[in-house]
């Protein structure tokens, strides 16, 4: 959806950039996470699911988190991954949501159980189906409104 909006979206494997999803999806990723340089983009954003445990456990992806967060510029996650921003501390004073599971791994402000939560430069979302209005507010937050408006009546949203 963030294609379609016009954003230029970068994907990126931790190992190998064939990623297998929690239900056997496999998905070949743009590059691997080693050759990417986090400062060059505006945003970052973890899809949750199985692999969440992979991304918490990658010290890599800690210390991406926490200097975009520092710069202001966007972090987000979906499903199990809030968990990951929870554990670098990026979420202690703001409120979020996650999928249900985690919700005690989660170190908030407060806990929301609405679909999209937006915190300052903090975006979560719950899971599989809040995926398209967690990604309509991603594309609103990095194109403008009238974008993820046109974005949504083309995909009948």
């Amino acid at each position: 959806m963030l294609r379609r909006a016009g954003v230029e979206v970068t994907t990126a494997g931790l190992a190998t950039q064939t990623v297998i999803g929690g239900h056997a999806i496999a998905i070949i990723a743009d590059t691997l996470l080693e050759q990417v340089d986090a400062s060059q983009f505006d945003a970052i954003v973890l899809a949750g699911g199985a692999g969440t445990f992979r991304l918490r456990e990658d010290s890599r992806i800690a210390k991406m988190l926490i200097a975009h967060a520092a710069t202001n510029k966007l972090v987000a996650a979906i499903c199990a991954a809030p968990s990951v921003l929870s554990a670098a501390g990026l979420l202690k004073d703001k409120r979020a949501t996650s999928y249900p599971s985690v919700k005690d791994q989660m170190q908030v402000a407060e806990y929301l159980t609405i679909p999209v939560v937006v915190d300052g430069n903090v975006v979560t979302s719950r899971g599989a189906g809040t995926a398209m209005a967690f990604a309509l507010k991603l594309a609103e937050i990095l194109q403008g409104e009238a974008i993820a408006n046109k974005l949504a009546t083309e995909m009948i949203v």
